[in-house]
């Protein structure tokens, strides 16, 4: 038997109950019923919404720069010898992530149009195209050039170019990437491409930069004109920019993968052990974010009547496919960390007879997509710049959930992103399309096999009598040798967490199981894949259903 104990986001929707008294109503009914102490399924289960938007004092800003992060992610909070990694604790009783401050399901939960997947964050004619642009402040952080404007509305955007000798790397693949990243479910700025020209922007009379010296100084019309001297221009004097509007609310510096914010009451689960940003791993292999790390995250306050609330962002994908921001990606990107002791010292040691594997990839490098490819490509092995707390503690569960969204990116949806990009070369498009869909069957190839890829529990009220239906993802992925499912049914007491058995375990090549009848409140059925090629489909899937006259599926556990 595999039974874990129930973890439950506070919530106040939909009962409209904070958590602290949800908690105290707790406290009480355990000190009433010793019974209810062991209580695993509440009235309000599955929860899909997590209600971390409780009133707080405005926290403190945090500066972080990407030398103390690499420190903090490597050592003081890298796994521990020894260390047992525990399950997410962010997940509601199906082992979904509901909907909060840091998340919100998209096309994981709800189908989304091919207009939507496109447009992304951005909201429609946000970006006033009418010229000129006025420059109020230079760009001080990050590393490649740009500035930021007030558009003809008022509105602020952050302005960046593509590298002289690779024009639309950076651009269009920052915005490709954050609709990916939306759809996915994070929080990520407005992007929006745009042409522009030297004439078409002016400074502003009080804009600053920072100059050479490291102070700031004034901003004159020949700083924009030296930006313009270092990007590529197109014959008509245009060039492709990005701009990505400013958050709503005060910047307060970026979050942590690991910890939580000690001046932050609703930042209740340690970052390293929630679900979004451990499957976050999948994502950025995906696409080659190998800069997913800390300083590429924002926190913003976000300010309301009574008080305001911390909203999480993640930002700057500029270095993802095969771009490195201002010049090609690295060859190392995705293949080792920036400082990694063990190759180093088998290099050293071999005297010269061993060397990287990542050294001889041949790539075909187009301009707009840069070293991004997917033969050499292995999901297990991709590394981000240097390690993260979270994506180093992702669980084969954590891994299934995000896989199971990047399943919906259909080769149509990939194709109607990547469009978004605007990319001028035709063939060099459709290379990142092959590519980005090689790299997808090759995540789902290699982390369906890793756990029983059983899912989308539903049940079917159609006569003769209720099934349970469910779909096996490893199936709709192609995979064959799916001999048959084994199962048992029990009656599951939600207060004492007993479970009695309905009979003797059975098997059926369907994936529809026909439900007992009974007065039991609850129900728990045990699956187990049968597949030889896929001995880990073998662990168990333990599905809990409200019974009653409205049955439902109240819980999910995995077997690892």
């Amino acid at each position: 038997m595999n039974l874990v104990e129930s973890s439950h986001s506070p919530r106040a929707e939909p009962l409209q109950v904070s958590y602290f008294l949800r908690a105290g109503l707790c406290c009480l009914l355990i000190l009433c019923s010793p019974f209810l102490s062991a209580q695993k399924f509440l009235p309000d289960d599955p929860l899909w919404v997590d209600s971390d938007r409780r009133p707080v004092e405005k926290p403190r800003p945090i500066e972080l720069g990407q030398i103390e992060d690499y420190i903090n992610s490597s050592y003081s909070n890298g796994l521990k010898k020894g260390e047992k990694i525990v399950r997410s604790q962010n997940v509601n009783t199906l082992g979904g992530v509901p909907d909060s401050s840091w998340f919100t399901n998209r096309i994981g939960r709800t189908p989304m149009s091919l207009q939507e997947l496109a447009r992304g964050a951005a909201q429609r004619n946000a970006l006033d195209l009418s010229v000129p642009w006025v420059v109020v402040q230079g760009k001080s952080e990050g590393i490649s050039p740009g500035f930021t404007i007030r558009d003809g509305r008022g509105n602020i955007y952050f302005v960046k170019f593509d590298p002289l000798e690779y024009p639309q790397l950076a651009t269009s693949t920052e915005v490709i990437t954050s609709k990916f990243f939306h759809a996915f479910g994070y929080n990520v700025p407005e992007y929006y491409l745009a042409l522009v020209r030297r004439e078409d922007v002016e400074v502003a009379p009080d804009a600053k930069m920072i100059g050479i010296n490291g102070r700031p100084r004034r901003m004159r019309e020949r700083d924009v004109t030296r930006i313009f001297e270092r990007v590529p221009i197109r014959p008509d004097g245009s060039t492709q920019v990005i701009a990505s509007r400013a958050l709503p609310g005060i910047p307060l510096g970026p979050f942590q993968y690991f910890g939580v914010r000690p001046d932050d009451s609703n930042d209740i689960f340690p970052h390293q052990n929630r679900r979004e940003l451990r499957g976050l791993r999948v994502l950025a292999a995906w696409v080659n974010h190998d800069d997913c790390g800390a300083t590429n995250s924002l926190n913003t306050y976000i300010e309301e009547s009574g008080g305001g609330y911390l909203k999480h962002h993640l930002l700057d994908f500029g270095s993802c496919f095969g771009s490195g921001s201002i010049k090609l990606q690295s060859r190392r990107a995705g293949y080792e960390h920036v400082a990694e002791m063990k190759p180093s010292l088998k290099a050293g040691l071999s005297l010269g007879w061993w060397d990287r594997p990542w050294r001889h990839i041949q790539y075909r490098v187009y301009p707009a997509v840069g070293r991004y490819e997917a033969a050499h490509f292995e999901p297990d092995q991709w590394k981000t710049e240097y390690p993260n707390p979270a994506f180093i503690r992702m669980l084969a569960d954590d891994a299934l959930w995000a896989t199971r969204i990047l399943m919906r990116f259909t080769d149509e949806v990939i194709r109607a992103i990547v469009d978004t990009g605007r990319i001028t070369d035709p063939e060099a498009e459709d290379y990142l399309v092959d590519t980005l869909i090689q790299r997808r069957d090759k995540i789902c190839r290699h982390f369906l096999t890793l756990i029983n890829p059983l899912s989308d529990f539903r049940i079917s009220n159609e006569r003769p009598s209720s099934q349970l239906e469910f779909r096996n993802l490893g199936e709709d992925a192609g995979f064959s040798g799916i001999e048959s499912y084994q199962y048992q049914w029990f009656r599951f007491d939600n207060l004492r967490l007993n479970l009695e058995s309905l009979g003797e375990a059975q098997t059926t090549r369907r994936r529809q199981l026909p439900i007992p009848k009974g007065e039991a409140e609850f129900l728990m059925v045990r699956i187990r894949t049968v597949s030889p090629q896929h001995p880990a489909w073998k662990k168990g899937v333990e599905v809990f259903l409200r019974n009653g006259k409205h049955r439902s599926v109240v819980g999910l556990e995995r077997e690892l």
